[in-house]
C-alpha cells in the first residue's frame, strides 16, 4: 500500500467508522460523563488525523489545531498537551479495539463474494521496542522494555491482506502462548513461523478439526512412513508422511512434510496437516506467510508506532489500535473504490451493448434496407 496522506478526505475516512456503536460505547464505559471539550469522538478524530499525517509528538498535534479546517473536521479550535496527555493515558483501549473489530467486520461483508474457497489466516507477532526508563512496566531484559503485537492476518486472493485480530502483551511473552487465541475458525488454513511449533498443540489442532501450516526446526526428529510422487515440473524437493519428534516429545499423528527452497538456496522443512492439496499449492501458501512481514513494516513506516506519545499501557494500546483502525480504513478506501471503478466499466459495457443494436438499426434505415 502507498503511503497515506490528506489526499484523501478526511472526512470520507471517518464515515466508515459506525458512530452508532462507538457512540453507545461512550455512554456505556461514561468516557464523556464530566468532559465539556476534548469528547471521544473529537479524540478519536484527533488522533486518526495524527496517524495520517505522521505527527510525531502530541505538541506537533496541538499545533496542528492551527488550521482552520481540521478545527471544522474535529470541531475542536484547542487543545492543551496536558489534556491529550490524560484521555491517552487515561482511556481504555477496548473501545478502540471494538472499532478495529467492527472495521474488521465490515472488510469481512465487502469482501465476502471475492473471498477464496479456505482463504489462508497468517499468524506472527512483532516486537515494538521502548525505552525502559519511560516503561518500567514493560521491562523484558535487563535494559531493554518493549511490547509485542499478536496478529492474525487475512490473506485473500490477488494478494489482498488485512489485520483481523490482534493481541497485545509484553516483549517477554511467547509467541506459543497465543497459539490458541488466535486458531478459532474452522473453515480456513493457518500459517505462521516455527516460533509456534508445538507438537502438543498440532495433534490438538488436527483432532479438532484446524488446518495448519508451519515450518520445522533443522534439528526436528522425523521418521518418514510414506513417499509420494511429485511433477516433474515441481518445485518442490520432497513429499513425505511422516511422524514427528522423540519419544519424550512427539506428536500421536501422522504429518505431512514438504522440502523446499526458499528466494536465498536455503532449504526449508514445511509440516502440515493437509493431504488434500499438491506439494505446489502447499509451498505457495507458505510464500503466502511473507505478507504479514510487509504488513509489520508498513505499519511501522507508515502509521507512526515507533513514537508513542504516551507512557502508560493503555496509551501504547490506544496508539496500535489507532494504528490497526487507519490500516483497516485505507483498506475499505481501496475496497471502495475498485467497487466504483468495476461498476463503471459494467455501465460502461451495458451503455455499448444497448447502443450496437441502434446502430445498426439506424444504418440500416439509412440504407433503406428496411422495407
Amino acid at each position: 500500500m502507498d503511503k497515506i496522506t490528506r489526499k484523501t478526505s478526511f472526512g470520507q475516512w471517518f464515515s466508515y467508522i459506525n458512530l452508532n456503536i462507538f457512540e453507545d460505547h461512550v455512554k456505556t464505559m461514561k468516557l464523556d460523563y464530566y468532559t465539556k471539550k476534548l469528547t471521544t469522538e473529537s479524540f478519536l478524530k484527533l488522533l486518526l488525523f495524527a496517524q495520517l499525517e505522521e505527527v510525531e509528538s502530541l505538541h506537533a498535534l496541538g499545533d496542528c489545531l492551527f488550521d482552520d479546517q481540521l478545527q471544522q473536521e474535529i470541531d475542536l479550535d484547542s487543545i492543551s498537551i496536558s489534556q491529550l496527555s490524560r484521555r491517552l493515558n487515561g482511556l481504555n483501549p477496548d473501545l478502540f479495539q471494538l472499532l478495529f473489530l467492527d472495521l474488521v467486520g465490515n472488510i469481512h461483508a465487502r469482501t465476502h463474494a471475492t473471498k477464496m474457497v479456505m482463504p489462508l489466516k497468517i499468524i506472527d507477532s512483532s516486537t515494538l521496542p521502548l525505552n525502559l526508563t519511560s516503561h518500567r512496566w514493560a521491562k523484558f531484559r535487563k535494559t531493554k522494555a518493549g511490547v509485542k503485537l499478536h496478529l492474525r492476518l487475512v490473506f485473500m486472493e490477488k494478494g489482498t491482506s488485512y489485520p483481523e485480530k490482534a493481541v497485545m502483551t509484553t516483549a517477554g511473552e511467547h509467541d506459543r502462548g497465543q497459539l490458541e487465541v488466535m486458531v478459532d475458525d474452522k473453515e480456513c488454513m493457518y500459517v505462521f513461523d516455527r516460533g509456534y511449533l508445538d507438537y502438543e498443540r498440532f495433534d490438538r489442532m488436527t483432532d479438532d478439526g484446524y488446518f495448519f501450516l508451519t515450518r520445522l526446526k533443522k534439528n526436528a526428529v522425523i521418521r518418514v512412513m510414506d513417499d509420494f510422487s511429485l511433477p516433474e515440473d515441481s518445485s518442490v524437493l520432497s513429499d513425505q508422511m511422516v511422524l514427528i519428534g522423540t519419544t519424550q516429545n512427539r506428536a500421536e499423528n501422522v504429518f505431512r512434510l514438504l522440502n523446499v527452497m526458499d528466494s536465498k538456496g536455503n532449504e526449508l522443512q514445511l509440516i502440515t496437516n493437509r493431504f488434500d492439496l499438491s506439494a505446489d499449492e502447499i509451498s505457495d501458501m507458505y510464500k503466502s506467510r511473507w505478507a504479514i512481514e510487509l504488513f509489520f513494516k508498513w505499519i511501522k513506516q507508515h502509521l507512526n508506532i515507533k513514537k508513542f506519545y504516551g507512557q502508560s499501557e493503555w496509551a501504547i494500546q490506544n496508539q496500535v489500535f489507532i494504528a490497526l483502525i487507519v490500516y483497516c480504513l485505507h483498506v475499505l478506501s481501496q475496497i471502495e473504490t475498485e467497487s466504483k471503478r468495476k461498476i463503471l466499466q459494467i455501465s460502461r459495457y451495458l451503455r455499448a451493448a444497448l447502443w450496437k443494436p441502434a446502430r445498426i438499426w439506424i444504418r440500416k434505415i439509412e440504407e433503406k434496407t428496411i422495407p
